[in-house]
């Protein structure tokens, strides 16, 4: 059955179809928007790891029109939860509702990991492991020992290595090395946290993602990385959303902004 979610403060409206009851105490939220067979064969990778067993799989789309979120394909590959976000805004809306429904139902910790099937899906038990050991930010890298950095652009490569990493480090206080990864995991603990209050409507983009990288240091909470591969596509089209010069520009204007402070409540 689908229902239809509307009113809630910083939370966008949205519909929830539920094929299963919460089976775990983590779930991994996957957000997506006509990612078309990516998404399909990432959740293909997810289903024969077992991890539908260590955390529930919970769809976060954007409003995709190419097939891709029909229902029997995804009871099939096991996921738990399909929300569609109906109401404004982007990637950070669509986090905020999966967010929202992942608190209300009650789990210790969520993960999140795109849904373009670059990242390694199968890396997902090293984050509750962390978690599970009391650590409030999770960040996978491809850049520390154990981790992998496949076909990466060597403009992407440089741009976090010498760019967003240092400056999100620096504003952090702690020492990051893969900060525009979004396959990371947070404890309840830190979104739940009064200083934090992650359900608010200026997070519509990435602004979210730089936020909660910085803020659980800046408040002494604990922070650590894990090792992932992040493999782009030889051959095709780099898969991102974020492209060109003013795609980029916005992404740093964002960085800035979060270093400063001003999404802070």
């Amino acid at each position: 059955m689908t229902e239809t979610i509307t009113g809630l403060t910083g939370v966008p409206d949205y519909t929830r179809t539920r094929f299963a009851e919460k089976r775990s105490d983590y779930c991994l939220l996957i957000p997506i928007i006509n990612e078309g067979g990516r998404i399909l064969a990432e959740l293909d990778r997810a289903a024969k790891a077992g991890i539908p067993e260590v955390c529930d799989i919970i769809l976060c789309d954007g409003g995709s029109t190419d097939g891709s979120m029909d229902p029997a394909g995804l009871i099939a590959r096991r996921v738990n939860t399909l929300l569609v976000k109906t109401g404004p805004g982007r990637q950070g809306a669509q986090l905020r509702m999966g967010l929202w429904e992942a608190l209300q139902r009650g789990y210790k910790g969520i993960l999140t990991i795109d849904g373009n099937n670059k990242d390694s899906i199968e890396s997902v038990p090293l984050f509750i492991q962390k978690l599970e050991q009391g650590y409030d930010l999770v960040q996978g890298s491809r850049f520390v020992k154990g981790g992998r950095a496949v076909n990466t652009p060597p403009s992407r490569w440089l741009a976090v290595r010498f760019i967003h990493a240092p400056l999100i480090s620096l504003g952090a206080r702690h020492w990051f090395t893969d900060t525009t990864n979004a396959y990371r995991a947070y404890s309840r603990a830190y979104l739940t946290h009064p200083a934090v209050q992650p359900f608010r409507d200026v997070f519509a983009g990435y602004e979210l993602l730089a936020y909660l990288s910085i803020r659980a240091t800046r408040l002494g909470l604990k922070a650590c990385e894990v090792p992932v591969e992040r493999a782009y596509p030889k051959a095709e089209p780099t898969p991102t959303k974020i492209k060109g010069m003013r795609g980029n520009a916005n992404l740093l204007q964002i960085l800035f902004a979060a270093l400063a402070g001003r999404y802070d409540p």
